[in-house]
């Protein structure tokens, strides 16, 4: 719960500050007529993702087995690509997010671009919107709580959701650097634990024969149905017994993107807060 409620909150969070920058944008140069289309480029992505979700559920269940273990190790993959991206993203941008939204707004308003407002902020929600569907799936897939797990997502996005409108109003200031590097941490950590995932579903499908020898016995850790064993699988992604091609996964993925995270360059002596 507490890991799908970080991905709810980061993802979130990342939608809701980039349409809440528009929206407060277009108030202040007292365009509330273009809020409507920008609305509308919100509703449609998010009823986009929603079907989305909605297809990959209903393709994995109808799937024979080797089908369903191929394809569910590829969208895993596919959601540390996801996230992987996003984490250069915002480390890249975060400085420069309202600057640079606010201009591309501002040029939308010069053309009086309906569409390019919609593409704005239909393009923002559901690049956040896909990659936590995708996210979600590749996490809640064979959990012992999918209910639990889904109920961590939308408290995450609930949360986020208030955050990003206190933020409009003016209402909360928060060290945008110091957030995204925090939920950072911990996505790495999750997203390694897919590459070692995605490696288990590879493996069941036949497509990875090597290093199938068991690398370490975690037994003691993951105990069927235990709080304990739920957070070592989430944020680690092993199974009781990990083979040496999963932890080699794990460890390739976990120690430069975690480096990518945490390194500060000298030059960065100053951090954003909205």
């Amino acid at each position: 719960m507490f890991t799908t409620f970080v991905i709810g909150l980061r993802e979130g969070l990342e939608a809701g500050l980039i349409v809440g920058i528009v929206a407060a944008f277009l108030l202040q140069n007292g365009d509330r007529k273009s809020l409507r289309p920008m609305w509308a480029g919100v509703a449609l992505a998010v009823m986009a993702c929603i079907g989305v979700a909605f297809a990959l559920s209903l393709a994995d269940q109808r799937l024979p087995l080797k089908a369903r273990e191929t394809m569910e190790g590829a969208l895993t993959l596919l959601a540390v690509a996801g996230v992987t991206y996003m984490l250069v993203w915002m480390k890249r941008h975060s400085r420069d997010l309202k600057s640079d939204l606010e201009a591309r707004t501002a040029a939308a308003l010069d053309q009086n671009s309906v569409k390019a407002l919609v593409a704005l902020a239909f393009v923002a929600v559901i690049r956040e919107g896909l990659e936590t569907a995708i996210f979600l799936f590749a996490i809640l897939d064979g959990s012992n709580s999918v209910a639990l797990g889904l109920l961590g997502a939308v408290l995450g996005i609930v949360v986020a959701s208030g955050l990003g409108f206190a933020i409009y109003k003016g209402g909360a200031r928060i060290n945008l650097s110091r957030f995204f590097t925090v939920t950072g941490v911990v996505l790495v950590l999750v997203a390694a634990g897919l590459v070692a995932s995605s490696i288990h579903e590879f493996a069941e499908a036949g497509l990875i024969p090597w290093w199938q020898g068991p690398a370490i016995n975690l037994t003691p850790l993951v105990a069927p149905g235990s709080i304990r064993a739920g957070l070592v699988t989430a944020f680690l992604g092993f199974h009781a017994v990990p083979t040496y091609a999963e932890v080699a996964g794990w460890l390739l993925f976990l120690v430069p993107a975690g480096w990518y995270v945490l390194h500060r360059p000298r030059r960065m002596v100053r951090t954003q807060t909205i």
